[in-house]
């Protein structure tokens, strides 16, 4: 398979397993609601995109992203701490439209990025992106090599603006792309609804255009080698034809099925009869790779103005956009994430979405990098329309690094915490909190997991471990500072000793 090289891909290609693991700290001032599962994340979304993966590898099911267009008239900079020469110098300067290397540098920052949220999408899951021409074509190959070509689903196409810009100099851009992958293969996306008043027009009327197979002609002339039987008589068609055959159906029959227009004549209207079998089971159609009748980009800003009553946001993608995307790829009960925020067009589609459908129940996660976006549009949009939503989150910052530059384990971090990020990267599962039975943390094929931790350095295997276990061939993994057991009584118990901070694996 064809594949996309340029300046620093060799130094980011494994990037995603250099970032530090951070831990996550709520905020109470900026959240909304105890104990939500909606979480707003303040912080860069390459370290909050690592902090999530212990809690929620495998978990999403819709994935919606707007990354910058690099257009050169944004003001996005390269803020990835990368050990390469030519990437530091890259180092919190901004891309512009003269920079050489601006295609090099959206590449590297997009690349782990998308790994890891590859790894969090769940194998039925769906990732979409917004983009444009800038780097449309960049995008394409970067996800067939992570995502794999055989994934690809659809390049869709959102028309953006309604009216042809009389500015323009060459060509009115009207339309955008979305990217769609799926995480593995066979994924199909929903069809989309039908209106009560598409199926009453389209299935009362044949000759009108159809909702792809949902219904078949049947012809009305009896079958050859057919013995006795059948009617004859002449029928007109609409364009004038007369038709004069064996029927199957007597004329009264006929006439019946005529009055409740259920027999084509083909498009020309001068064909066979045929009577129309309807399939009145089915309520969707595919969805087309062309999106010509959403909400548009001027749509989105009337809606950032409604709710601040001021244009707070450059280019904010309309909720129906969102919406549309989240229906097509999710449950009433799914996980959709967010990873460049920006106003939280997203979350608000989501509660809307809840509200609107009997039952549902989606969660979301957005990540934005820029504190004051986060904390005063981000956080206050979804603050503000939950008044008539229901909604509530969690907002979180990104606290210390997992492991201190000095390699041991930070005093902040809690217990469960540790115990979650160490049964992660034992088993690349997630572990349900309330099976947690300190020092137990959980089991995963027939090996049970612990962990002895109160604060860093002083947490010792020793015989009063032994009373929360018995001897048995299950393997036992403990992780704990230091270890007087002997030899011998490890075996035992079937105890696999690892050693704080040096055997705790880093993912």
């Amino acid at each position: 398979m064809p594949s996309l090289n340029w300046i620093g891909k060799e130094k980011i290609v494994n990037h995603d397993k250099e970032v530090p693991f951070r831990l996550l700290k709520k905020v109470e001032k900026y959240s909304l609601g105890k104990d939500s599962e909606n979480l707003i994340i303040e912080g860069d979304n390459l370290e909050a995109l690592k902090a999530l993966i212990p809690y929620y590898v495998g978990q999403v099911k819709c994935i919606y992203i707007d990354p910058p267009y690099n257009t050169g008239n944004e003001s996005w900079v390269y803020n990835d701490n990368v050990n390469a020469p030519k990437i530091k110098e890259w180092f919190k300067k901004e891309v512009k439209i003269d920079d050489l290397t601006r295609h090099d540098k959206w590449l590297c920052m997009m690349y782990p990025r998308l790994k890891l949220l590859r790894d969090l999408l769940r194998d039925d899951g769906v990732i979409f992106i917004s983009i444009d021409d800038n780097e449309h074509c960049h995008l394409k190959i970067i996800m067939d090599e992570i995502f794999g070509s055989e994934n690809f689903l659809a390049n869709f196409m959102w028309k953006r603006k309604k009216e042809i810009s009389n500015d323009s100099k060459n060509v009115s851009i009207q339309g955008e792309y979305v990217v769609s992958y799926s995480k593995t293969q066979g994924v199909s996306l929903a069809l989309e609804e039908l209106s009560e008043e598409y199926i009453k027009t389209s299935y009362s009327d044949p000759t009108k255009e159809f909702p792809l197979g949902k219904w078949r002609p049947v012809p009305l002339t009896v079958s050859k080698g057919l013995s006795g039987g059948g009617y004859t008589y002449k029928i007109k068609a609409p364009a004038g034809k007369i038709h004069e055959r064996i029927w199957a159906y007597p004329e009264n029959s006929f006439k019946n099925l005529l009055e409740q227009k259920r027999v084509y004549f083909g498009k020309d209207k001068n064909g066979i009869p045929q009577r129309v079998i309807y399939d009145f089971e089915s309520k969707g159609k595919p969805t087309t790779n062309f999106w010509d009748n959403i909400a548009t980009n001027k749509e989105g800003k009337k809606e950032i103005i409604d709710i601040f009553g001021d244009n707070l946001f450059d280019t904010p993608k309309p909720v129906e956009l969102i919406k549309k995307m989240i229906k097509l790829s999710t449950d009433k009960d799914s996980l959709v994430l967010d990873s460049f925020a920006g106003s939280g067009t997203t979350a608000d589609a989501v509660m809307q979405l809840n509200k609107e459908e009997e039952g549902s129940n989606r969660k979301f996660i957005l990540i934005e990098l820029e504190k004051e976006i986060a904390q005063k549009i981000t956080s206050e949009r979804v603050r503000i329309v939950s008044k008539n939503l229901n909604g509530h989150f969690s907002y979180e910052v990104l606290s210390d690094p997992l492991f201190n530059a000095n390699g041991t384990i930070t005093e902040e971090v809690s217990y469960n915490v540790f115990a979650q990020y160490i049964y992660f990267t034992e088993t690349h599962t997630n572990l349900n909190t309330k099976e947690i039975a300190n020092p137990k943390i959980g089991e995963h094929n027939e090996s049970e997991y612990y962990l002895i931790y109160k604060k860093p350095k002083e947490n010792l295997l020793d015989k009063s471990f032994l009373k929360n276990v018995k001897k048995s061939k299950i393997q036992k993994v403990v992780y704990a500072d230091k270890n007087t057991l002997s030899d011998e009584t490890l075996r035992a118990y079937g105890i696999i000793f690892k050693q704080i901070p040096y055997e705790v694996k880093v993912y």
